[in-house]
């Protein structure tokens, strides 16, 4: 159970949207401790939400599908263990963010000390007062570095790019608020629906959907503010300097990073990493990074989705012949030949700085109309036409081209074609495309 919650335990771990935003529609929560609540709170969350809509009992754990077929007008499902199933609609919800991506490092399997992928964390290594070595600054990493700088005997922070980051203020919710939240439902559900968030997510849209808007100058003032005025060392503030437009990666939100980089005990290092040693890791400058313990914050796989389990459609038709270019879908949720399939947070789907609980409510919404059609008997099978596919991802990539995310940076939102691979319009359009589904966009059969 928790998805994403569940795979990153690591020292740190802390969910980039306000928490109260960060929420099932129909499960406020008045108990949440920050305003960016940790790990460990949200996977505790999901777990409470399952138990008390009892979905913990439809759930089969511990099951590894490994074949996924459409024939006789059913799915045929099979798991590693030897279950079977057959089911009239599909829904993979695998979510993105799921395959740990590992470093194409020389020497990476000669080091002598512990390595951890974040997403792999073991609680059972020691931390404090040890040399550790983090490779990556995205989100994890920074939170990693910002968890563990006064912990470890030395840290340091292997940087490849800068990152801009934008400050934010995590502040912690008092047993007044909270209890203030439990006794008003309708204030709970106000600050859940806080037009301040959703003014922030209008601005934050605006500003990514257009490299020369008014709102993204504002943001990236702001990014060089934030580190004009918290590093004080100018030749560490020209080295975590990006040299690319703010928001092109995924911006990074983070309270105390640049104070953590400056602790006497952590170090960045931004020479280029030439191998890896049994000691440490040694830069391209000649100097050799002794370490006992090494952090790989590097990511995941970000365009497996359900794969690699094996998902065959109409007529034998395998998906990765589909996607052997690249993963799409038609609005992010169908793929034709693939009838009674559909996506939750699939290809090209929202997933900037904002709620995937709820992207995934909305387009659980847009689902639910296509398998009503089945269910009043109107027809058996639901398709995505291909036309509807190609004129939408032409469109997609034409605005797509336009936006900060392909203003000139190598990110994971990029396609093998270098273009952005995410939703590139306005979160209110993407609500408008899930409130109704064009049926004309579907073969019915």
């Amino acid at each position: 159970m928790g998805g994403t919650w569940r795979e990153n335990t690591y020292p740190g771990l802390t969910c980039d949207v306000p928490s109260h935003a960060y929420t099932y529609s129909f499960e406020p929560n008045p108990d949440w401790s920050r305003f960016l609540p940790p790990g460990p709170e949200v996977q505790g969350y999901f777990e409470r939400t399952a138990k008390k809509y009892q979905v913990e009992e439809m759930i089969q754990f511990n099951q590894e599908i490994i074949r996924c077929e459409f024939k006789d007008g059913r799915w045929h499902l099979e798991t590693k263990s030897g279950l079977t199933d057959v089911a009239d609609f599909v829904i993979a919800a695998t979510g993105v963010l799921h395959h740990p991506s590992f470093p194409k490092i020389k020497g990476l399997d000669t080091f002598q000390g512990d390595v951890l992928h974040s997403a792999r964390w073991d609680h059972d290594i020691a931390l404090d007062g040890r040399r550790i070595g983090v490779l990556g600054n995205g989100s994890t990493g920074v939170q990693i570095v910002s968890a563990l700088a006064a912990r470890a005997g030395k840290l340091t922070h292997f940087q490849r790019t800068a990152q801009w980051i934008f400050p934010v203020d995590n502040v912690a919710f008092s047993e007044e608020q909270k209890a203030a939240l439990r006794n008003d439902r309708a204030l709970l559900k106000s600050l859940q629906n806080e037009e301040t968030y959703l003014a922030n997510v209008e601005r934050f849209t605006n500003a990514v959907l257009d490299a020369n808007s008014p709102e993204i100058l504002e943001i990236e003032a702001i990014a060089r503010n934030n580190l004009e005025q918290s590093v004080t060392d100018p030749l560490l503030r020209e080295k975590l300097r990006p040299t690319y437009r703010a928001a092109c990666k995924r911006l990074i939100y983070s309270p105390d990073y640049y104070r953590a980089i400056q602790h006497p005990n952590a170090e960045l290092v931004s020479d280029g990493i030439e191998c890896i040693e049994p000691t440490g890791v040694r830069t391209q400058d000649g100097r050799l990074h002794e370490l006992d313990l090494l952090v790989l914050a590097t990511g995941f796989k970000a365009d497996q989705f359900m794969r690699p389990m094996n998902v065959t459609g109409r007529n034998g038709l395998p998906l990765n012949e589909v996607w052997a270019k690249g993963p799409s879908a038609y609005l992010a949720v169908a793929i034709p030949d693939f009838p009674n399939f559909f996506m939750l947070n699939g290809p090209t789907g929202p997933v900037g700085n904002f709620s995937l609980i709820d992207i995934a409510e909305q387009q659980w919404g847009y689902i639910a109309q296509l398998m009503e059609l089945v269910r009043k008997g109107e027809c058996r099978e639901v398709e995505a036409r291909h036309e509807a596919l190609q004129a939408y991802d032409i469109a997609r990539k034409e605005a797509a081209r336009k936006t900060v995310f392909g203003s000139g940076c190598s990110s994971w939102y990029l396609d093998a074609e270098g273009i952005p691979s995410t939703w590139p319009w306005s979160q209110r359009r993407f609500k408008e495309e899930m409130s109704a589904a064009k049926l004309d966009a579907y073969v019915l059969r």
